[in-house]
């Protein structure tokens, strides 16, 4: 007799990682537009939004609470559900008194319940399916990650300003995108509640006492510090996105900035364009291309061409500082070149970071690793404004692809097997 059928990864994965990816690029970004057009001075928008990305860093504090408490899967359409009511609460807010307080309220809320929601996605993704899976769908979920970005990013705000050229009121507009995106929230939660697989491994962790309950949580992060090479890996999880960590935060400005001051000079319209149109079909191409080959060859095989790939093409930008091109086409596939670079070697470093976190304790691991992730591209992104403006676009650019040096030191001495992640015939 034949077991119950397996669910389609196609049919979860992919909403899943639209879900981890959208509310971090509406609090770390979206955010930012939001105030600007709201009347907040730049120093209060960058000091108070930047704050925002703390939860995502120090994530790992709680995460082991996520592998003891409940199932993952009971984490993330509940999750969805808060973040759906929070994304509503800051809708309600906009036109509020106090709305600047309000709405940091709410996104700070929002910011610790999508951190946890990254917690038990990703543990649930390593427990629904099998490592040669997770070697070709790492691929899929890096780039619906980045999807959702960019829709958040170009599609939302787009939308919120043809809203505002009609009716005249930035409340209004904003008001509208939020309530649309706690809309989306609510219907994931309900979709996931009753699509997501139930793995037998997907079970909290038992106990005889309450007093074990601190000693499980320290030995669950010790643990982690105990695998083999730690330092190596942990300056991997630092160094591999070094150079990314500055591009991404200076990408936006040297676009929007005017000729004169060293930029590109284009509209928000050509930015939504540029990234939408351009970017997006690149980066989904190279994820979804970097995922197939690893599962054919093995992560081993790949590692130092989706190096050459995530890095190298940040050189796009030191041609297109210099020459300051005016045609659009021009820029589009520069931008092109560098996101399909993104995806294809992205998914090199987030297959590495299961690789890491394999064993007993594998949610919370994953999510030491992701908080080092963040970890590594808050502290680099932190200085890159400063930096650009000290060194001016054309040469912050060639720093850039300096700053990549590192990741390709360290790459050289992590272990890793030949066969991890190659999916195997009887696949």
């Amino acid at each position: 007799m034949s077991g119950p059928k397996k669910t389609s990864p196609w049919s979860w994965i992919p909403t899943l990682y639209v879900a981890e990816g959208l509310p971090y690029a509406l609090a770390m970004s979206v955010s930012v537009v939001l105030y600007k057009n709201l009347g907040v001075s730049n120093a209060a928008i960058a000091f108070y939004t930047s704050w925002l990305g703390l939860p995502w860093v120090i994530k790992p504090l709680w995460s082991p609470l996520v592998d003891i408490l409940k199932t993952r899967r009971q984490w993330i359409w509940v999750m969805q559900f808060f973040l759906g009511v929070l994304l509503a609460g800051v809708a309600l807010t906009i036109p509020a008194p106090h709305f600047f307080q309000w709405t940091m309220v709410f996104f700070w809320l929002l910011a610790f319940n999508s951190a946890t929601h990254d917690i038990a996605a990703d543990g649930f993704y390593m427990l629904a399916t099998t490592e040669r899976e997770q070697s070709f769908f790492s691929g899929v979920r890096s780039t619906f990650y980045r999807v959702a970005t960019i829709l958040a990013q170009g599609e939302f705000v787009s939308l919120a300003g043809q809203i505002h050229s009609r009716t005249g009121n930035y409340a209004f507009a904003w008001t509208m995108i939020f309530a649309l995106a706690a809309g989306i929230f609510l219907c994931l939660g309900l979709y996931h509640f009753f699509i997501l697989p139930k793995p037998e491994s997907d079970r909290p962790k038992k106990f005889s006492s309450a007093d074990n309950f601190p000693a499980e949580f320290s030995r669950t992060f010790a643990s982690f510090f105990e695998k083999p090479k730690i330092i190596t890996l942990l300056l991997f999880l630092l160094l591999y996105r070094l150079g990314e960590a500055q591009l991404v935060k200076m990408v936006q400005p040297f676009l929007l900035d005017p000729r004169a001051a060293g930029g590109l000079g284009l509209t928000d319209d050509q930015l939504g364009l540029v990234y939408g149109k351009f970017g997006i079909g690149a980066l989904m191409l190279g994820g979804l291309l970097g995922g197939f080959l690893v599962s054919r060859s093995g992560l081993k095989f790949w590692l130092w061409p989706m190096l050459l790939a995530i890095h190298l093409p940040d050189a796009v930008f030191i041609w297109l500082a210099q020459a300051q091109p005016e045609n659009l086409f021009a820029i589009g596939a520069g931008v092109a070149v560098e996101q399909f670079g993104y995806g294809f070697g992205f998914t090199a470093f987030m297959l590495y970071m299961i690789r890491i976190a394999r064993g007993p304790h594998a949610t919370a691991h994953y999510a030491l690793c992701t908080g080092f992730m963040a970890l590594g591209m808050m502290l680099p992104g932190m200085w890159s404004g400063w930096l650009q403006e000290q060194l001016g676009y054309k040469l912050f650019f060639v720093w850039v692809i300096l700053a990549t040096i590192p990741s390709f030191l360290v790459a050289a001495k992590i272990p890793l097997e030949p066969e991890f992640g190659r999916k195997s015939s009887d696949d």
